[in-house]
């Protein structure tokens, strides 16, 4: 297995401004592009730089545009991988890709992203080989970690923290934790959705209790249903 070709290829130009975030969060990732952007200067004074970051808890909401936006925000490309995709049934050579990966963004001084940082933990099967192999990976990621240069960012992601080995847990400098928004923060998104289209295709009745990434596929999917009937209305007129 070639893992570069894992390397999930995403142009997006996303900035911070483009991620919803609560206060507290927002000052979390503000804090921590400064860090990174001024660390010479930090660490002349003896002051570690966090470069080591969990973000953890809903999916769809932000973690993967937040780690997209901390890049554009440093001026660095970024490399995701989605680990769900890259344990392969030879562990051996798995370990040796990752470890390929980590060096070429230290390298390039890259920012890296593991998503879904908890399949390293749920591949643990019931076999005692299996679990044996499964721990040696377990350990190469965290040796990996452990020796990241300081003037690169790894950024992890994960929906189920509570199934990650606590050793690779405690790596991470800096934990962010992603909720499922408010209503009130919902009204907010749409709103700002809705604003980039004419107010006669806005329409749409709003739905709570779900993330942003829903939200944003239900609002386009409704606002391209009200366009499409808007362009079928002025085509009949014009026939």
């Amino acid at each position: 297995m070639n893992l570069y070709n894992l390397i999930i290829q995403d142009k997006e130009e996303v900035t911070l401004d483009d991620v919803f975030l609560d206060s507290k969060n927002r000052e979390q990732i503000v804090q921590l592009i400064k860090e990174n952007t001024y660390s010479k200067e930090l660490q002349e004074y003896g002051l570690p730089v966090n470069n080591k970051v969990l973000l953890e808890g809903n999916s769809g909401c932000g973690k993967t545009m937040t780690a997209k936006a901390i890049a554009n925000a440093l001026g660095k490309s970024i490399i995701i991988l989605n680990l769900s995709n890259i344990v392969s049934s030879r562990i051996g050579e798995t370990s040796q890709n990752i470890k390929m990966i980590f060096d070429k963004a230290a390298r390039e001084r890259s920012v890296l992203f593991l998503d879904e940082l908890d399949q390293i933990g749920k591949a643990r099967g019931s076999d005692d080989k299996d679990v044996g192999e499964m721990r040696r990976l377990v350990n190469t990621l965290i040796q990996l970690i452990d020796y990241y240069p300081k003037n690169a960012l790894l950024l992890c992601a994960t929906n189920h923290p509570e199934i990650i080995d606590t050793a690779l847990i405690r790596r991470f400098q800096l934990k962010i934790n992603y909720t499922m928004p408010s209503n009130d923060f919902l009204d907010q998104f749409y709103d700002r959705l809705l604003s980039k289209f004419p107010e006669d295709v806005r329409s749409l009745e709003r739905k709570y209790g779900i993330s942003f990434a829903e939200a944003k596929d239900y609002t386009f999917t409704v606002v391209k249903g009200n366009l499409i009937r808007k362009l079928e209305g002025k085509h009949e007129i014009s026939s």
